[in-house]
């Protein structure tokens, strides 16, 4: 009885549909991956680029019941007036105070300390968000 082959000889007929479809598709991938990855760059980079003002709480001390000292950097242009948005929270996490300051001066980064009124004791200080004044 003779053996019955499954498929055709290797390399007798070229490529078979299978292995040009696996081809194009490995190739779409490669080009469409390519694409997304160079779309969340732009978008990335834009949104970096794109903020005028930035900061952060480099500290905060408790001085009262009703107050809080809040240490701020901010980053900004020469040119641009900031806004910074800070709030402060009691012991369960609930708000207990919010306040946004304005930052004029004619410098590129600076540090202030701001105090923030409270309706209870604080127990820490976040900044919420820093933009410049005209919205962006």
């Amino acid at each position: 009885m003779a053996a019955v082959r499954e498929g055709l000889p290797d390399g007798r007929y070229g490529r078979s549909a299978d292995a040009r479809a696996d081809r194009t598709l490995k190739i779409v991938g490669a080009v469409l991956g390519a694409g997304l990855l160079a779309l969340i760059s732009w978008f990335g980079y834009a949104y970096i680029t794109g903020e005028d003002v930035s900061g952060r709480v480099i500290g905060f001390k408790v001085v009262a019941d009703d107050a809080v000292e809040v240490r701020l950097e901010v980053i900004k242009d020469r040119d641009t007036t900031g806004v910074c948005t800070v709030r402060t929270l009691d012991k369960d996490h609930g708000e207990v105070g919010r306040k946004d300051f304005t930052f004029a001066q004619r410098e590129d980064e600076l540090v202030k300390v701001v105090t923030v009124r409270t309706t209870g004791r604080a127990t820490s200080a976040e900044l919420v968000d820093c933009e410049s004044a005209s919205g962006g």
